[in-house]
């Protein structure tokens, strides 16, 4: 560096002869000369104790000497040596600057030759079909073209082309590459406007698979390789596995009637190849058996594994790649539809389940050895083993959809339902000591169980058979069905541990929660259209909660949780409103008809008229057959008690509006109150008719007798009807001085009324009214 320095110096002509440096050596080696004279006068000094003055004086003079030279270097070095230095860096600067450029351009031009170099071995794998090396080379060319980029800030022109004529290349190689993918992996699918719902869409689906090609022909793992090195073969894989799973895979799940079909054909060129086709077969079944699925299953991807799919590309074989991409949906779609419905129904199958595991863990043991399966990935086999807890949620969703199923059916199918009847219930294991235990009552408190249990004498000390039996009616045969179910059902949780039986429990309970609201819902316009359908959904309602008081308490034992969990007793009173409600709405729709048929009587008014005679004469006989058809279409179907109730409610409709029309009457002429007494008489003639709550006619004259007992206005009608022929005597004695008959039925006012529009005003009448007056 020095000497450099110096030459650019001296170059510039201002240094002086003698180099600075050689001088700042001259004048190092001279202070070491001094420094050992004084080194050595001072030992001697102080050592020797030998006179040194002269010498010491003389060293003195030498050390000023220095002093001043070195201040002259230093002058010439800040004036002279400074300025010619910031200069030479200047210029050393440009110099490398210019030389930095100048390697740029050289590496440019090196990256270009590497870009032609690749490019030219790229055309020529390209037309040998050694496509790896081509893929290679095109890697290269592209990193030449990154690099010529990287190294230039500034746009180049030629960059542009290079660009452009690097994806022209890249393009022609995928095209390649895709035309030979075509030529040995070649799909025939269904038109996309046909509709894949049955299995005859999928009977023209093949795959052809090329085996081995002419010699000149490159061999699928080469393609394979060289889609890898392009970043393609993810892609390629991808788009094979989806048609393989929507057109193969999912149809043989799916439709047990297509069967998988691999044969070994030559094409018309003499290439081999593997076809794996779909073909129909006669089969009445609904879904596969796991075995017989697995087999079809893997006759596919062994014919895929025998293929080049089995090449290794990079550090993973093509198989690998494509087990990862149809293995969560292929497993998905096995499970939902075929193991799902392989959990048998019944318990008592339950045992043989055990093959099916087998099975299943030979299945992913054979797509293990292909390479198909990860050794982590055992979803099938978890959910085969698994079979007990999906036997339960099974069995509960069997249970609700089939409840659901006779909450649908038709309600009109009816059994009659005695008070002897009774459920045929299982037979319970009791647990050891007090039968009483769980959760149960006191064992002082003797049950309904144990009452209907005693025998003899013991029962009628305590309570009669019937005491708590349902009266006789008819429920659908649905219902019946549904508590049967339930019962059944029940039975099972017996044998099931204590999870289970829980499960299966609340998947009762929302039997009868799904009742509330499936039926009324589903059958809202009947019941509210048909009285029949209304009176025998009530029954059901009260059949289900009589039954449901004690179902609990009879499956009690087999639960080992607290009494009120094996409980139905909660669900009592809404099974009982679900039923109430339905009949009273029913009811407002029969009272309206009444009322709606009463209207067009025109207020039982002006009856002179033949039309408004002929109009009320039409409304009452109406009602009257109103009345017995409802009274028919009930007729066995409710229980005694409420059907009287309720036909005496509908016949009290009918007379209280009748009576309240003919009080509000001003003005009633003879001819007028002759009419309406023989409607009243029709009335009380064909009104106990409609009591026929049986089918014995004997049996109902009883019930007709008794009347009065289940319409209130019937004696007050029969007091009206009366009033109408009668005289203002015969009305006075009936009055009694309120106390007779006629002051029971009718307030003073309204005996007052019917005087004032039955007779003229005259002294008799004065006289009646004044007689009759509020009781003291």
């Amino acid at each position: 560096m020095t000497s450099f320095v110096t030459e650019v110096l001296a170059s510039s002509g201002k240094l002086e002869k003698d180099d600075l440096m050689t001088k700042i050596s001259k004048l190092t080696r001279k202070s070491d000369d001094i420094k050992a004279e004084a080194t050595y006068m001072i030992k001697k000094e102080y050592d020797n104790f030998l006179p040194t003055y002269d010498l010491a004086e003389r060293l003195g003079r030498d050390v000023d000497g220095m002093y001043k030279e070195i201040d002259d270097i230093r002058d010439v070095i800040e004036n002279e040596v400074h300025q010619d230095l910031n200069k030479s860096v200047t210029e050393f600067t440009r110099l490398g600057a210019q030389l930095g450029r100048t390697k740029v351009v050289l590496n440019l031009c090196q990256h270009l030759v590497e870009f032609d170099n690749a490019l030219k071995e790229f055309h020529k794998a390209m037309r040998q079909r050694e496509y790896v090396l081509a893929a290679e080379q095109h890697e290269k060319a592209q990193d030449a073209v990154s690099k010529v980029k990287m190294c230039s800030s500034a746009e180049i022109p030629l960059l542009r082309v290079l660009m452009s004529e690097l994806t022209i290349q890249k393009e022609t190689l995928l095209y390649h590459l895709g035309d030979e993918w075509a030529k040995m992996v070649t799909w025939t699918l269904p038109p996309t406007t046909k509709e894949l719902t049955s299995p005859e869409a999928f009977l023209g689906v093949k795959l052809h698979l090329s085996r081995e090609g002419k010699a000149y022909e490159p061999d699928l793992a080469n393609v394979l390789q060289a889609l890898a090195v392009r970043g393609d073969l993810q892609r390629k894989i991808k788009q094979f596995a989806q048609l393989l799973v929507k057109y193969m895979l999912r149809p043989v799940i799916l439709h047990p009637a297509l069967v998988v079909e691999v044969t070994e054909q030559l094409s018309p060129c003499g290439v081999a190849f593997t076809a794996i086709s779909l073909t129909s077969r006669e089969t009445v079944a609904q879904h596969r058996e796991p075995p017989e699925l697995y087999q079809q299953v893997l006759a596919v991807l062994k014919a895929l594994h025998g293929h080049p799919f089995n090449a290794l590309v990079g550090e993973q074989k093509v198989c690998e790649m494509l087990g990862d991409l149809i293995w969560e949906e292929l497993s998905e779609n096995i499970i939902q539809d075929c193991l799902v419905h392989s959990i048998p129904a019944k318990s008592s199958q339950l045992d043989k389940y055990s093959e099916v595991i087998t099975q299943t863990q030979g299945f992913e043991g054979s797509l293990r050895e292909m390479g198909y399966l990860r050794e982590e990935a055992t979803d099938l086999l978890k959910y085969a083993q698994n079979y007990n807890r999906h036997f339960i949620s099974r069995k509960c969703q069997d249970v609700i959809v089939e409840a659901r199923r006779l909450m649908t059916s038709e309600i009109h199918d009816t059994v009659k339902i005695s008070p002897d009847y009774k459920l045929s219930l299982p037979a319970m294991p009791r647990p050891a000591g007090d039968k009483r235990k769980r959760g149960g009552p006191k064992a002082e408190a003797p049950t309904l169980a144990l009452a209907l249990e005693a025998p003899g004498d013991q029962q009628q000390q305590q309570m009669e058979a019937r005491t708590m039996a349902l009266p006789a009616c008819r429920v659908s045969r649905s219902a019946q069905q549904i508590l049967e179910l339930a019962i059944t059902t029940l039975a099972e949780a017996a044998d099931r541990s204590n999870t289970s039986a829980i499960q299966i429990l609340y998947a009762v309970r929302n039997i009868f929660h799904l009742f509330c609201n499936v039926v009324p819902t589903y059958h809202e316009e009947s019941l509210l259209k048909l009285p029949q359908l209304a009176a025998i959904h009530h029954n059901d309602c009260m059949f289900l909660a009589h039954h449901l008081i004690t179902l609990g308490h009879h499956f009690g034992p087999v639960f080992t949780t607290d009494y009120t969990v094996c409980s139905f007793v909660d669900l009592v009173p809404s099974l009982r409103r679900q039923g109430t409600r339905c009949f009273m709405s029913q009811m407002g729709v029969l009272r309206g008809e009444i009322l709606e048929s009463l209207s067009t009587a025109r207020d039982f008014s002006n009856l002179e008229d033949k039309v408004n005679s002929e109009t009320a004469n039409k409304a009452v006989r109406q009602v009257v057959l109103q009345l017995k058809r409802v009274g028919r279409v009930w007729q066995d179907v409710l229980p005694v008690n409420i059907y009287c109730k309720a036909m005496g409610t509908l016949l009290n409709t009918a007379i209280s509006e009748l009576i309240a029309r003919i009080l509000a009457l001003e003005d009633i002429s003879s001819e007028e109150a002759n009419f309406l007494h023989g409607l009243f008489e029709h009335i009380l003639v064909q009104g106990p008719q409609v009591f026929t709550p049986v089918l014995e006619e004997k049996e109902n004259r009883r019930y007709q007798e008794e009347v009065s007992v289940y319409v209130t206005k019937w004696m007050a009608f029969k007091e009206l009807a009366m009033v109408l022929l009668a005289n203002l005597n015969d009305i006075l004695n009936r009055w009694a001085e309120s106390k007779g008959p006629l002051a029971l039925a009718f307030s003073y006012n309204e005996v007052k009324g019917l005087i004032r529009a039955l007779f003229q005003n005259t002294d008799r009448r004065a006289a009646a009214l004044a007689q009759i007056g509020p009781s003291f």
